[in-house]
């Protein structure tokens, strides 16, 4: 391993800590401190690939840890968060339900890993990824404990809530809708500053009020889905 690839694949191995660290807050119901864990994963996550590109440390080995953080922090991680929390009270299927979650994580990243060297991704050549990542999947299948945290409502920890929703974000996963990445998305000049500014309000209200912000986050994101199959259409009929 490359010097320069230390700090990459160190953020990587972090990623992991932090999401295998979800689970143990779990385990002591200390669920705002166990999501917590697993969001800022996803923030290093977020990080890790670029800085990698950054300084050219880009490598197989990478790759491969990446993929297997991502199915620990973003897959078996948060399916035991959810059945700690709700699951384990159905009176069946609720481990099925959480099984399902973390699968369907890994056979989207071997999906992923298997098309690394296809000379043909029409998804990626067009800008847009194939479900849902694997971050985004964790972060939407925690909507039933942030709307608990903001509304303090018992019902969303219900079972019949939590397994259908664990059930239809593990589908998004594994599905081939066309979804927005971050090379899809195109800033105007005139638009920078007011997405600057943007960024900045959204990160005070991450700190001031969390788990509200969060589920706002992952509406958007979910209607945004509709409009990124729709985007991935018109580019096709485009090229």
């Amino acid at each position: 391993m490359p010097l320069r690839a230390f700090a990459p694949n160190a953020i990587t191995a972090l990623a992991l800590c932090f999401g295998l660290t979800g689970v143990r807050f779990a385990i002591g119901e200390e669920w705002e401190k166990a999501l917590a864990a697993i969001i800022f994963a996803g923030v290093l996550d977020g990080m890790d690939g670029r800085i990698a590109r950054l300084l050219r440390a880009q490598s197989r080995f990478g790759a491969e840890l990446d993929s297997l953080s991502d199915v620990i922090a973003f897959g078996v991680a948060p399916a035991m968060v959810l059945f700690l929390w709700s699951l384990q009270f159905a009176p069946k299927f609720g481990w099925t339900a959480a099984l399902a979650l973390a699968v369907c994580c890994a056979l989207r990243l071997a999906r992923f890993n298997s098309r690394m060297d296809a000379e043909f991704q029409p998804h990626k050549s067009a800008g847009f990824m194939t479900g849902i990542p694997a971050p985004a999947g964790a972060g939407l299948a925690f909507v039933p404990i942030y709307c608990w945290l903001v509304t303090g409502n018992e019902v969303f920890r219900q079972w019949y809530i939590v397994m259908p929703w664990a059930l239809a974000v593990a589908m998004l996963m594994i599905s081939a809708l066309p979804t927005y990445s971050w090379s899809s998305i195109r800033l105007r000049r005139s638009w920078r500053l007011f997405a600057l500014a943007g960024i900045g309000l959204l990160g005070a209200a991450l700190m001031t009020v969390p788990w509200l912000t969060l589920l706002v986050v992952c509406a958007v994101y979910v209607a945004l889905l509709p409009f990124g199959v729709a985007s991935y259409a018109k580019v096709r009929r485009r090229n």
